[in-house]
């Protein structure tokens, strides 16, 4: 690195002063080694970065943290399932469920009682308060969906989804084991 390099010209400093940069101030855009060295992986990793934080902020509102939607998701399409479900389903390490869950319970849209069948089952049920959310993230998710694919056409968002199922069933062929979804 050179003295030049090493240095920042910045309002109010004494020019004999060098101040140094940090490291990542200098990085390139278009030619980082992540996305010299698998682009597509890359593209997939900024744009899912990009939705969770876009997300996030939206849920933010209705008091909710990303992920906990998608557990949502899941109850308003079968509620009443039991936890060990839910960590099926959302293919998820099942510590991460029970915390998901136990916050969801504490804000109220949601409870968890034991199975009256098998006492070792938790049975997970949405709440009137968990029920009424649905519209509000139904939205939003629409919203971002929406706003991912508007400049597409018609064609080429079908032709998008089309790619990303093929990558996905080709990764989950490429592995003994299911990949989360």
């Amino acid at each position: 690195m050179t003295d030049a390099d090493d240095t920042l010209d910045r309002p109010g400093r004494d020019e004999t002063t060098p101040s140094r940069t940090l490291s990542c101030e200098n990085w390139p855009s278009s030619t980082a080694l992540a996305e010299r060295t698998g682009p597509t992986v890359h593209a997939v990793f900024r744009l899912s970065r990009m939705h969770r934080t876009i997300i996030g902020r939206l849920l933010r509102d209705l008091g909710l943290a990303p992920g906990q939607e998608l557990l949502l998701l899941q109850l308003w399409d079968r509620d009443r399932c039991s936890q060990s479900d839910l960590v099926e389903r959302l293919g998820l390490d099942p510590s991460t469920v029970t915390k998901m869950l136990q916050r969801l319970e504490r804000g109220g849209w949601l409870r968890r009682e034991q199975s009256t069948e098998d006492g070792r089952v938790m049975v997970v049920t949405l709440t009137p308060a968990g029920r009424d959310l649905q519209n509000a993230v139904t939205s939003l998710w629409s919203e971002l969906e929406g706003e991912t694919v508007k400049s597409l056409s018609g064609d080429e968002q079908t032709e998008l989804l089309r790619l990303l199922r093929k990558v996905e069933t080709g990764l989950r062929a490429s592995r003994q084991e299911s990949v989360p979804v």
